[in-house]
């Protein structure tokens, strides 16, 4: 259970890719034989594919697997690295924040608005905003936190 629960954000942006890929394959298969195509299978793919990279994004970021601009921070002396983390993380907080803010806003202009195809709420899409930018505020307080202990417990040696 633990290992799910570490890994949840992997899991879940992998069913939502596996969902991509199945109906892409299923349309162009349909296609293929001269059924046609599945009117809501591309509306459906792109859903799923939304899904997929903003929770991918959020795994990515916990286990700090982004590409970084870190070459010029490891000149740096090593206390100065330390504090220069500390501003990243902060400006991370209050981006991410930011965004989370733009997220609602976004979200709640575009309640009524329904998908072409499936004529569902564009909700069902827009909400992976609220999650990923939720979480990316999460981990970026976390790692706040945690540098600031690192940098606490250095000190006290």
């Amino acid at each position: 259970m633990k290992k799910i629960w570490n890994n949840l954000e992997e899991i879940i942006s992998g069913i939502f890719l596996i969902i991509t890929v199945l109906s892409v394959i299923m349309n162009v298969f349909f296609r293929s034989i001269g059924l046609g195509t599945i009117s809501a299978s591309e509306e459906i793919a792109t859903m799923a594919f939304v899904w997929c990279v903003y929770i991918g994004a959020v795994a990515a970021f916990k286990k700090k697997m982004h590409i970084g601009v870190d070459m010029l921070i490891k000149l740096l002396p090593k206390k100065i690295q330390k504090i220069f983390n500390i501003f990243i993380d902060l400006f991370l907080i209050i981006l991410n924040i930011t965004i989370l803010y733009l997220s609602v806003i976004f979200i709640t202009n575009s309640y009524e608005k329904p998908t072409p195809v499936l004529g569902i709420s564009s909700n069902y899409i827009n909400i992976v905003l609220l999650i990923s930018f939720s979480l990316f505020t999460i981990y970026s307080i976390i790692f706040f936190i945690k540098n600031i202990k690192k940098i606490k417990e250095e000190e006290g040696r």
